[in-house]
């Protein structure tokens, strides 16, 4: 049956355009019930003993929500108590339309067989098309469609099913069940159901809270501002009264934040947002509309650290939290600031944390506060507290009304006890969002049959070059190698120089479902002690990694270079290679350094770390960064997998060897990738720091009467290259540790959407990422765009599409920077365990940060920080004054300047499980009569390895 629908539409050069849309309906859909006697189906979905233990619904039924009850519940959704449920194609459009994720999750219920959920094609049945009706909503019109198709499911069952199988409608939308109720039809608010599930009431608990209850809940005292309708937002962002950007929720301050505004300026501006009133209930991240406060109302970011400690405070409380925003009145600090007035886009999802659990008796309200400091503590209803105390658990935001002093929210689900290694490390993937669920089989399908070997084909195609001499170097332990390195005398007297790739594309094809886990993953994330894979086991740890003695497919760069590491010529060919050797660090700098051996391993070692020393000195020269930081090396014991040692690592010469020949291949690659796509290619850039970045590593340098010149990278690294003070030998570490601080990150973008590649730590003109494929999914698409340029492949049309290549470079830049934080989180929690089984220990440590109430300790020798608070719950505390110039502190009477040498005694507080410190109480200098309470635990939050 064909429905037609003509209407006409202008076109630019003012004619009319006459167009007819057709709608084919159909009669033969099947309904998915196998108890219907009816539709000729082979297969079913829906059972037919359908039973049920709801008190309102004791019969046999199948379940039909309407789209906000699938939108706001689909926690409760994905519990396995909840089958039988009939997702119709108008409800699944409107949750793609309205949100990505959870449109993900619906699809992944609807696969899992034993959920038995049937998507039903509404929307091209006969009998459950409607029209659109004139003067009625799209909203009004889909709430009509569903009614219409879960009337139509009760007469079908009626006569086609058994006695007493029936459909049940359910919705929070009154209206829509007002209607319903008129039209005969089986309804119930979705809440009404779940609480009449009595042999389930954990299910309660995950339920998001409605209107009505959110009535219930808050306080009639409105403590917020209202947020303007959106309407209003977008007139006022039309006419530049107000600006819209990225909310970022102070880790330090939680009555502090910044709204970073694209396109203010090239890089971006941030306004500075402070107190509970103007940051009016945004969430770390969301995207907010604000509004900027006259000039003379602008503030310095307060240098306060300051925690939303202890107890819940009561919804009339916030008057004391406004006090405590501690406003600098120096004018060169002050920064744009601003008040939030509406929200445009809530970026909430489920947060780890823990319960605290309420003191009063009977209270089914406690308050949840999550692991992440940024986010605020969030109100929930639950009956399970004593079982979840103690217990990590996950909690959504449902809302935040003008009335709360903190945002309700609803249990989710349970991740174990708090503290447990297991529990701790889903916590840290869980908030960095780390994909990290087991490869499904859809993408196991697209993996090689085993046993696999090289086909006469596949050398058709490649260079034979498993007579060279190649083999690879790598930390201790590693399995996913994904470079080796040849180099060896030509005829000519001139060396030939080699890098050579796993060929990871040749097994990852574009499209398939291989190919788009990786693409979503970005990135390999390596935990301590557990690395959590972007590729499955059998290509990162077997097939694709350049294991010795086994013929490997590989993406060689190959030079003739002159003895001086002058380049001759460049070629780039797809191979096959048989590495004679896999090599930790240590073992090729052993190699190096015995003149004993002289074997064709060790010979091409040499020859290598000669011409990397000349690559690196002229790379110097040019202006590239060296900066340090400390990196923290575990030794765990085989059996518990704890922490027993804690070490700072050491890098060898062979580290800088193999690092240089990756930077080369990276720059080599980058250069022919865009000389043959100047639209498309995948590149990676590192902007310059703005010059105010620069401000507290200068007053650091200026408080021992150091220069340093920021003009340009070079005059920073010549700068940092002679700053030395006499008797202070790590002073220059400890500023090249500063200097890595006012950096800003490396990103991947797209040539054809940018103007500027420039690469500043590396002093490159361009750069791109063509050495890890194993582990970074930018490199498969740079293999991808290397082979087309060679010839060796064939491209496809989204390689060649910038707004696609633009679109992954965003996923991809997300992925390594939540890959990043989750490794740091990693180190904490692992520093926390070896802290535990040490306990206490004196160090030595230089000052890195003065605040206003605290001094941020680096301990060297583990490569950690620590904040020393000075100031006291009670009004009794120590004297302190802070001079921002310096800066310093002055507590009592003695100061406190940054680079400052203490000696701390270190000792782990667990009292409270979730966020564990780092006791440090200062043993030199003595201050009389300060105590000085706990710290968070922070390992070093920068790397050395430079960008390869």
């Amino acid at each position: 049956m064909l429905k037609s629908k003509t209407f006409v539409k202008k076109t630019r050069s003012g004619g009319v355009m006459k167009i007819v849309r057709e709608h084919y309906l159909r009669d033969d859909i099947w309904c998915g019930s196998e108890a219907c006697t009816i539709c000729k189906q082979e297969s079913t979905v829906l059972e037919k003993d359908a039973c049920s233990d709801s008190t309102i619904c004791p019969y046999p039924h199948y379940l039909i929500p309407d789209t906000n009850v699938v939108l706001h519940q689909i926690d409760v959704l994905e519990d396995p108590v909840i089958r039988n449920v009939i997702i119709l194609q108008t409800v699944l459009q409107e949750v793609r339309h309205r949100s990505a994720p959870i449109y993900k999750r619906l699809k992944d219920i609807i696969h899992e067989k034993e959920k038995h959920f049937y998507t039903f094609t509404n929307e091209h049945h006969r009998d459950t098309f409607i029209e659109r009706e004139p003067g009625e909503s799209a909203n009004d019109r889909n709430d009509r469609a569903i009614r219409t198709s879960a009337d139509w499911y009760g007469q079908h069952l009626k006569t086609a099913g058994p006695d007493g199988l029936k459909v049940v409608l359910l919705t929070n939308d009154q209206g829509n069940k007002q209607k319903a109720e008129e039209s005969g039809l089986l309804v119930h608010r979705f809440e009404e159901y779940i609480k009449s599930l009595i042999a389930h009431p954990e299910l309660v608990d995950r339920l998001a809270l409605s209107n009505d209850d959110k009535n219930e809940i808050t306080s009639s005292k409105v403590l917020f501002p209202e947020h303007l309708p959106l309407s209003r937002i977008q007139a006022g962002i039309k006419a530049g009264s107000f600006l819209q950007g990225t909310f970022r929720a102070s880790r330090d301050n939680y009555l502090e934040a910044t709204v970073f505004i694209q396109g203010e300026s090239e890089d971006g501006t941030e306004v500075l947002i402070q107190g509970l009133q103007n940051l009016n209930r945004a969430v770390h991240q969301d995207v907010v509309a604000l509004q900027l406060l006259p000039r003379n109302q602008w503030v310095a970011p307060s240098s306060v650290v300051l925690q939303d400690e202890g107890a819940a405070k009561d919804d009339n409380g916030d008057e004391e939290d406004e006090g405590k925003v501690l406003i600098s009145t120096a004018e060169t600090a002050r920064k744009p600031t601003g008040k939030v007035v509406g929200i445009i886009k809530r970026n909430w999802r489920p947060f780890c944390g823990m319960l605290n659990v309420s003191q009063i008796k009977e209270s089914t309200r406690h308050l949840f506060t999550p692991a992440d400091r940024r986010i605020p503590r969030i109100r929930i209803e639950t009956r399970q507290a004593s079982t979840l105390a103690g217990q990590r658990i996950m909690v959504a935001i449902d809302g935040w009304p003008k009335d709360s002093r903190y945002p309700n929210g609803h249990f989710v689900r349970s991740l174990g006890n708090a503290g447990e290694k297991d529990t701790e490390q889903e916590v840290l993937l869980l908030e960095h969002d780390v994909p990290h669920q087991a490869f499904s089989q859809a993408v196991l399908s697209y993996l090689p049959k085993m046993p696999w070997a090289i086909t006469p084909e596949d050398m058709e195609k490649r260079e034979d070059l498993r007579n060279l001499t190649v083999c690879s170097v790598d930390p201790p332990g590693c399995t996913d190698i994904d470079d080796a390195l040849h180099c060896r005398e030509l005829e000519n007297g001139n060396l030939e120089v080699g890098v050579h790739i796993a060929d990871v594309s040749h097994f990852i094809r574009p499209g398939n479902a291989l190919d788009r886990e990786a693409a979503n993953r970005g990135t390999t994330v390596y935990l301590c002690g557990k690395r959590i894979d972007m590729v499955p086991e059998l290509l990162s740890s077997n097939l694709c990694s350049l294991q010795s003695t086994v013929d490997r497919l590989a993406f060689s760069c190959i030079w003739e270079m002159t003895h001086e590491a002058e380049i001759l010529k460049t070629r780039f060919t797809k191979s096959v290679i048989n590495s004679k050797a896999s090599l930790t660090y240590a073992e090729a700098q052993m190699r190096i350094d015995d003149t004993t051996k002289n074997d064709s391993i060790t010979k091409n070692l040499r020859g290598l770390n000669k011409l990397a020393k000349i690559l690196k000195r002229r790379r110097i020269e040019k202006g590239a960064l060296t900066l340090s930081s400390l990196e923290v090396r575990f030794h765990m014991d085989s059996e518990t997998h704890d922490p027993i040692d804690l070490q700072t690592k050491e890098l060898q010469e062979t580290n800088s060897m193999v690092e240089e020949f990756m930077l080369l291949a990276n720059i080599s690659v980058a250069q022919k990738i865009y000389d043959e796509f100047s639209e498309c290619a995948l590149l990676r850039k590192h902007p310059a720091p703005p010059p105010s970045n620069y401000d507290i590593l200068m007053k650091a340098a200026k408080s021992k009467h150091v220069d340093i010149h920021t003009d340009s990278a070079k005059a920073l690294a010549d700068s940092l290259d002679v700053a030395r003070v006499d008797g202070f030998p790590y002073f220059n570490t400890l500023l090249r540790i500063l200097a890595t601080r006012c950096m800003m990150q490396a990103v991947y973008f797209c040539s054809g959407m940018d103007s500027d590649f420039h690469h500043y730590g590396l002093a490159s003109p361009i750069y791109t990422h063509f050495t890890s494929p194993i582990r970074r999914y930018a490199d498969i698409i740079v293999h991808r765009l290397l082979a087309v340029a060679i010839g060796a492949d064939s491209t496809y049309p989204d390689l060649m599409d910038k707004q696609k290549q633009s679109a992954l470079c965003n996923n991809l830049n997300y992925r390594h920077k939540m890959a990043q934080y989750a490794q740091r989180s990693s180190v904490a929690f692992h520093t926390q365990l070896f802290f535990k089984n040490r306990g206490i220990l004196n160090e030595e440590g230089f000052v890195l940060f003065v605040r206003k109430n605290a001094i941020i300790v680096l301990i060297p020798k583990f490569g950690l920080e620590g904040t020393v608070f000075f100031d006291s719950k009670d009004k009794t505390g120590p004297k302190l004054v802070f001079d921002e110039e310096g800066p310093t502190l002055m507590v009592e009477q003695h100061t406190f300047h940054i680079f400052d040498k203490v000696k701390v005694t270190i000792s782990l507080d667990d009292t409270n499980i979730q966020h564990q410190k780092i006791r440090m109480s200062l043993i030199h200098p003595v201050i009389p009569g300060v105590s000085v309470s706990a710290s968070d635990i922070e390992p070093q939050t920068k790397k050395p390895r430079l960008d390869h």
